[in-house]
């Protein structure tokens, strides 16, 4: 199981980088042009095409493949789209950058790159960046550079841990819920919500008419709040995936792909609650739950739609459909158990149960001394203690 992930650190480049960067950008659009002008999407045609075009460029060739590959991976997204019915422009690359995955070097803490024939320049590498490239098993794939930041594309081949349990982990606007049947845990993420708040009001104050000055300071806001949300998502994370490898328990997760199509306009819901639905990070919190967990050579169950459904509304005791009220917020009460539960905690359970059955089926079978139970069904009660469950008054 191949992992994959980034470590970027901030450079100062020189006039050669620069001049290289700009010429990167020129050949990739020079490429978007040949393809759109041919209907070429694949890397084979596509190379055939435009390779003899790239010959006016002084470049070394194998920034010309890297172009054309780039160009390439655009012209797919671009068609994808297409397909998905969204309106789409010809693409254009606007920012300078540069990226390959030939001729690079990494030696004596500095990573070495041609920029012409015979020249090579050296970015030194900062202290995290040679502490990640420096973990055994790691190999250094690719680069990227733009004006002021170098990243490296860093792969390993970690051995695959050997789980015992599962935990489900259920998102929310506010928090991630993750559980089993023996324990569950809330990570607050409330102040995201906040931070978007925040950043709403400030763009909303700008009383500029140049709509251009405008644009740009409202990117530059959303771009921090992009980035303390990433923030707050990775301290979660970090922790879940840590105490899961601690405990030997694999993560299961739910698929709620389509979310954003439940709050459009002309659903009968508000502006300001659909602003704040939409800008909900649960694919971000799944990405990065993904990546870390297969760096560490963890398990990642994903469930599908079938597979997930009711499982906020079901009670993991007796498998009867929970019940709402108003003077409970987020908590229903079960009228077989006469309990009350969280339902958060209710849909980590659940998962976690859910899952347990596709992982059973790779290892063998997990016994109640070990902390095995199946999930709950209508008229076949189990004993299991849900934490947080309180007896109805």
């Amino acid at each position: 199981m191949l992992a994959v992930k980034s470590v970027w650190q901030h450079y100062a480049p020189a006039r050669e980088v620069l001049r290289l960067l700009e010429l990167f950008r020129r050949m990739v659009n020079e490429s978007l042009r040949i393809g759109i002008a041919n209907n070429a999407l694949s890397l084979r045609r596509l190379s055939l095409l435009s390779y003899n075009q790239l010959a006016q460029y002084d470049s070394p060739s194998y920034y010309k493949l890297c172009a054309i590959s780039r160009a390439a991976g655009i012209l797919v997204a671009r068609k994808k789209s297409v397909r998905r019915g969204y309106a789409t422009r010809n693409p254009y690359a606007v920012r300078p950058l540069l990226v390959s995955c030939y001729g690079f070097k990494i030696r004596n803490g500095l990573l070495e790159i041609p920029v012409a024939r015979g020249q090579r320049f050296a970015i030194p590498l900062t202290t995290h960046t040679l502490h990640a490239i420096a973990q055994p098993g790691v190999t250094v794939r690719s680069f990227t550079l733009t004006r002021t930041r170098l990243c490296l594309c860093i792969t390993r081949d970690p051995p695959r841990i050997e789980c015992a349990s599962t935990i489900g982990v259920d998102r929310n606007l506010r928090n991630l819920t993750v559980g089993n049947d023996n324990q569950t845990q809330h990570y607050d993420l409330s102040k995201s919500v906040r931070i978007a708040n925040t950043t709403v009001r400030v763009v909303a104050s700008f009383r500029r008419d140049d709509v251009r000055i405008k644009t740009r300071i409202a990117s530059k806001y959303g771009r921090r709040r992009i980035s303390r949300t990433d923030h707050l998502l990775h301290n979660a994370t970090k922790t879940i995936v840590a105490v899961a490898v601690q405990r030997r328990e694999a993560i299961v997760l739910e698929n709620i792909e389509g979310l954003r199509s439940l709050y459009r306009r002309g659903n009968g819901q508000g502006r300001k609650y659909r602003g704040r639905m939409n800008g909900w990070s649960f694919g971000e919190a799944q990405r990065q739950i993904e990546y870390k967990a297969r760096w560490t050579g963890l398990q990642v169950i994903r469930l599908s739609r079938r597979e997930t459904r009711g499982s906020s509304t079901t009670c993991p005791r007796c498998g009867e459909r929970l019940q709402s009220d108003k003077r409970l917020k987020r908590k229903l009460w079960c009228s077989n158990c006469r309990t009350v539960m969280d339902r958060d905690m209710v849909a980590a359970v659940n998962l976690s149960r859910r899952g347990r059955v596709r992982f059973a089926r790779s290892r063998p079978p997990i016994t109640e001394a070990q902390g095995g139970a199946g999930e709950a069904m209508r008229g076949n009660p189990t004993p299991t203690v849900i934490p947080g469950v309180e007896p109805r008054s």
